[in-house]
C-alpha cells in the first residue's frame, strides 16, 4: 500500500530517528510539539527507528488518523540521517524512498588536476 500510495496532500519525513513504539497519539504529538505544525488533511508524515527497515506513517483523514507500518524482509530505506527536522519532499522522492532509493542530494566532489611543474 505504501509503495503505491498517491498522497492528495504534501508528504514530510520526519528525519533522524523516531521511538517507533509510539502510536497514533505519540507520532501526531511530535509533529504537533516537536515540530510545531498543525496535521493537515490528507498530508502524510513518514517516521523510521533507528534500524532501517521500517517505517510507520501517519496520515490524517480529516475524520480521523490512519497508522501504516511497513517492515521490509530483505534490505533497508535509504533514509536521511542528517539532522532532526521534518523536510518536505517530492512526490517522486517518495516513490525512490519506497523503492530503497537515496533520495539525498550527493554534492559532487571537485577533482583537482594534479599541478605542474
Amino acid at each position: 500500500m505504501l509503495n503505491d500510495y498517491v498522497c492528495p496532500g504534501k508528504v514530510y519525513l520526519a528525519l533522524g530517528h523516531t521511538d517507533l513504539r509510539k502510536g497514533i497519539d505519540g507520532l501526531a504529538a511530535i509533529i504537533q510539539e516537536h515540530y510545531d505544525m498543525e496535521v493537515q488533511a490528507n498530508d502524510l508524515f513518514i517516521f523510521c527507528g533507528r534500524r532501517n527497515d521500517r517505517i510507520k506513517a501517519l496520515i490524517w483523514e480529516g475524520d480521523g488518523f490512519l497508522l501504516l507500518y511497513k517492515r521490509l524482509e530483505k534490505g533497508s530505506f535509504r533514509w536521511p540521517r542528517t539532522s532532526e527536522e521534518l523536510k518536505r519532499i517530492t512526490p517522486a522522492q517518495y516513490k525512490h524512498l519506497m523503492s530503497g532509493l537515496e533520495i539525498t542530494e550527493k554534492i559532487p566532489r571537485k577533482t583537482i588536476a594534479p599541478r605542474t611543474v
